[in-house]
């Protein structure tokens, strides 16, 4: 499994938000200038009334030339300076980001491409609620009036409604409105949506000068699209930062319908305490009425933080993000935690109930100070110590150091640097220690160790391996190859081999049709880019599996084939299919002699107990090259491959094989994998000379160096069995 990357690409790579410097806000200056203004005609209470109006027309008639002039200045510079916080931000982003930002008593703000159509994702509900309002207010429709819950209306994503409430279930308009803001219940927006009707929230929109904010379809219902050009290019909905911004000044200042529907959208907005992106570090007792909205490649939020200083208007879209994962610190919501966190703190400098900087995290890229005290105090700390270079820069090094100690004192080893890593390392060495005298360094001993024999095995960077004879699946060689380890995205050998093997029996197997879940879909790391309610053959999905090590694809051939893996036990309706075949992969590995060998799911991200070991996966790799059709899969270089979604609209993926072997003549196939537990690992088949083995190299330093581990172990093993050097790589 080739994990992403992006927490450690962010170029503000200390994790520290620019501070504000107090004394560039000109806006704050002027505040008090007109405070000194007016307690100086305080002081002038002993003037008779006559005198006190000569003072203040003379006051605010000079006020007025200054101020006027000063607060357009002072307006300007205040953008310029929220500018230069933000801005940075966005630039270190992997992806498109379109921002507005508005403090609504002020009028001060930032944008960035804030006039750019993006895709809402769920965020466009926030319009479409508008538009039910709208209705209500003119008397069509009544928040009282029920809905009931039919099967044809559920769809797959967010919500309760599919999962909790059955056929005939009424809601109230008021409830299913609450439920599309609060849980993004996609159900309930589609039956908001036949209510309202599809067209009028662009319709709506249009009246309100935001041509750009358009709702496309329904919920997972493309066929439903009356904007189909955008819907192939957006998606569910679109608009621009500028026009949620606009839509939320209305709403706060109530001027959408009248007072009573404003409060009651309000109310929808607060409600929804989905903090993940712009209001991750907020103080929590700040209101945030606001709606989010997120597929793969986008992520998107926008509402008003009412904040002490004033009423802050804020939207952040985002797409074409690199990193697609669905985790709560996806490198899109955390650029738009700290876009709001810096536009809180612009305005409110002055609040103690924030941190001076955001909290410091510190992971694979990050650089400065704080890296080189985790190295100082690692190399303290480790038994034995890895002896880091205390350079300050967390590389793969550092990061197999943070593994290492986190194995050494019984916590999870995912190379994250947490609060807890930092309670068990204590204080950190935060100095290098003094150099002592050059006579008592020139006096140490220099020990060193016997030269290696030229028969032994190459060094190697990995943890453990192993080599088999590729015909018999005999061990021939093997280091620390019976110790578990974590074995990342080489799981899917296993995955691969319960599908291939029921396909040898009976061929018909590849050409069933899997339909995409939810879950299938929101599976975290390397992906088969399958959306949710897509549908391709089990052929083409074993491609998606096996190329770009699909942890998608892993989940739907684990959902759709556990029912028929049940060793002939009865089991419930209800069981889950996913389980069911997990278990199966356990029973074949018993089946196969693979005693180090466990398996908590069908892809590889870590997880407690999901493990193997080199002489383990050696034998698996040898039983999965005995199929022909396992072989067809892991010796494709890449696979091309189009999909039918929902409505029938159809789809082109491109995958490509992780396994960069197979650019070199004599690899077929098998499988790689990559997590920050496993370290990078590589199950490979080379053929010479009429000859075959097959490596295992387990926990590499690199993505590169399991390559150069396997190629270097290859070429030791020929040379061993005999072949001549003209034969070897």
């Amino acid at each position: 499994m080739n994990s992403h990357p992006f927490q450690t690409r962010r170029r503000h790579a200390k994790g520290v938000l620019p501070q504000i410097n107090r004394s560039e806000k000109s806006r704050a200056a002027l505040y008090r200038r007109r405070h000194r203004q007016w307690r100086l005609l305080l002081t002038l209470a002993w003037l008779s009334w006559s005198s006190i109006v000569s003072v203040v027309a003379a006051v605010e008639s000079v006020a007025t030339e200054g101020v006027a002039a000063e607060g357009v200045a002072a307006e300007r510079e205040a953008a310029n300076s929220l500018g230069s916080l933000i801005q940075p931000l966005i630039d270190g982003h992997h992806g498109q980001v379109a921002v507005a930002i508005k403090h609504l008593e002020d009028q001060v703000g930032f944008q960035y491409k804030s006039d750019k159509p993006m895709p809402t994702a769920s965020l466009i509900k926030f319009p479409l609620m508008v538009a039910a309002y709208e209705k209500i207010h003119d008397g069509e429709l009544s928040l009282q009036q029920t809905i009931p819950v039919r099967d044809v209306d559920q769809v797959a994503g967010s919500g309760i409604l599919q999962e909790h409430f059955s056929e005939g279930s009424l809601l109230t308009l008021r409830d299913a409105i609450q439920l599309m803001i609060v849980f993004s219940d996609n159900t309930a927006t589609n039956m908001v949506i036949d209510q309202v009707g599809l067209p009028a929230t662009a319709e709506l929109m249009e009246r309100l000068d935001c041509p750009n904010t358009k709702l496309h379809s329904k919920v997972f219902r493309r066929d439903t699209s009356i904007f189909s050009e955008r819907s192939q290019q957006f998606g569910l909905g679109s608009t621009t930062p500028q026009e949620m911004v606009k839509l939320l000044e209305l709403l706060y200042r109530r001027e959408l319908f009248d007072r009573e529907a404003g409060d009651r959208m309000w109310d929808h907005l607060v409600a929804n305490d989905d903090r993940t992106r712009i209001g991750r570090s907020l103080p929590a007792e700040i209101p945030f009425a606001h709606k989010t909205g997120a597929v793969t490649g986008s992520k998107t939020d926008a509402g008003v933080i009412e904040s002490p200083a004033g009423p802050i208007a804020i939207c952040v879209l985002t797409t074409e993000n690199e990193d697609r994962r669905w985790v709560d610190d996806n490198e899109a919501n955390v650029l738009m935690g700290e876009i709001g966190l810096a536009a809180y703190r612009f305005f409110n400098p002055d609040d103690d109930q924030l941190p001076s900087a955001a909290p410091q995290a510190i992971h694979m890229g990050s650089t400065g100070d704080l890296v080189e005290a985790l190295q100082r105090t690692l190399n303290a700390r480790l038994k034995p110590s890895m002896n880091l270079s205390v350079d300050g820069d967390f590389g793969p090094m550092t990061l197999q150091a943070v593994i290492q100690f986190q194995k050494q004192v019984g916590i999870d080893a995912d190379g994250e640097v947490t609060s807890l890593l930092w309670e068990k390392l204590g204080t950190l060495i935060t100095e290098s220690e003094p150099v002592p005298d050059p006579a008592e360094i020139n006096s140490l001993p220099n020990p060193r160790t016997p030269a290696g024999s030229l028969d032994d095995p190459p060094f190697v960077t990995c943890k453990a391996w192993a080599i088999g004879d590729g015909e018999t699946g005999e061990r021939l060689w093997g280091h620390n190859d019976a110790q578990r380890l974590d074995m990342a995205s080489t799981t899917k050998i296993m995955t691969g081999l319960l599908v291939t093997t029921m396909a040898e029996q009976d061929a018909s197997v590849l050409e069933e049709t899997v339909v995409f879940t939810q879950r299938a879909d929101e599976t975290t790391g390397s992906t088969s880019g399958v959306r949710a309610g897509e549908r391709l053959s089990v052929d083409e999905l074993l491609y998606g599996l096996l190329l770009p090590s699909g942890n998608d694809a892993s989940v739907a051939l684990g959902e759709h084939f556990g029912g028929r893996l049940t060793a002939g036990e009865a089991i419930s309706s209800d069981t889950d299919p996913l389980a069911l075949f997990i278990q199966a992969m356990n029973r074949h590995a018993k089946e196969l002699g693979m005693k180090e060998s466990s398996f908590r799911n069908t892809h590889g991200i870590t997880e407690l107990g999901h493990m193997s070991s080199a002489r383990d996966l050696l034998r698996l790799g040898h039983t999965a090259m005995s199929q022909p059709t396992f072989r067809k899969y892991t010796a494709t270089p890449q696979r091309g491959c189009q999909v039918i979604g929902e409505g029938g609209y159809q789809r082109n993926l491109w995958w490509k094989n992780t396994n960069r072997l197979l650019k070199v003549e004599g690899f077929d196939g098998i499988k790689t994998g990559t997590t920050n537990a496993a370290g990078s690992c590589l199950v490979s088949r080379g053929h010479r000379d009429g000859r075959s083995l097959i490596v295992v190299v387990l926990g590499s330093s690199s993505s590169d160096a399991r390559y150069t581990d396997s190629r270097n172990l290859y070429r030791w093993a020929w040379r061993e069995l005999g072949l001549s050097a003209k034969s070897t790589e």
